[in-house]
């Protein structure tokens, strides 16, 4: 099983950060769906799916959450806090937030919420991340999957994956437009520019006690830069 975070260092800030980025995540998908612009090809999967079933948005992405979810169980992943949290927050929220925005906005706004939706995606995703309490669903699959199977490459099997829902979902009757390109273009750069800034520090070392015979501690250390293995596993 792979190791998760913990809630032994800085438990105030990790969970506020958490549930901070993944209100936000709710957020920002909503914004994208009001934009009637199109989605990325996850959340399209989802659209076309509550299309076909006559569920909620929210309803479906925590039904495929969860689904996905079971699939790492032949994974040998094991989630974090983060991981169940992502399941259940995010729809709900999604689906609040889709009820509060109106539809039918004009050309300029509705560029402007799917802008603001890709980049509050970026940001949230820093977030969520960042507390290093375990990834979302979807991203712990691929990246359980390359763990498995290491002679794969983490972004051909994302791009397999996220193709084939995108497809599936297109043929479902989800959105595909010039959203779902810019989201593509954009979501990258934004996450690698997000993460860094909100990821919290490795806890600190607990310092190796003296033994009380009097007798000098030994003199032999860990390398500097040494890490324990724990302090990022759930960013993968």
């Amino acid at each position: 099983m792979a190791p998760i975070g913990n809630l032994r260092h800085r438990p105030g800030r990790r969970l506020t950060q958490l549930y901070a980025g993944l209100v936000l995540y709710g957020v920002s998908m909503a914004m994208m769906i009001r934009s009637g612009l199109g989605l990325d090809p996850w959340d399209v999967f989802h659209q076309g799916l509550s299309r076909q079933t006559g569920l909620s948005f929210g309803t479906v992405t925590i039904a495929v959450g969860a689904l996905v979810l079971l699939l790492w169980i032949p994974l040998r992943q094991r989630p974090g806090l983060g991981t169940v949290s992502n399941v259940v927050v995010i729809g709900l929220v999604v689906d609040a937030t889709v009820a509060l925005l109106p539809a039918g906005w004009p050309l300029p706004a509705r560029i402007a919420l799917l802008l603001g939706g890709i980049v509050a995606n970026g940001a949230a995703t820093g977030l969520y991340l960042g507390a290093r309490l375990g990834p979302g669903p979807r991203d712990g699959l691929m990246t359980g999957y390359v763990a498995r199977r290491p002679g794969r490459s983490v972004r051909l099997v994302r791009t397999v994956i996220e193709v084939t829902v995108l497809a599936l979902g297109w043929l479902l009757g989800g959105t595909v437009g010039v959203g779902t390109v810019a989201y593509a273009l954009g979501i990258g750069p934004l996450a690698q520019f997000f993460i860094p800034r909100f990821a919290l520090p490795d806890p600190p070392a607990t310092a190796p006690t003296a033994p009380r015979t009097g007798s000098p501690a030994p003199v032999s250390t860990p390398p500097c830069g040494a890490a324990s293995g724990s302090g990022h596993a759930e960013l993968r």
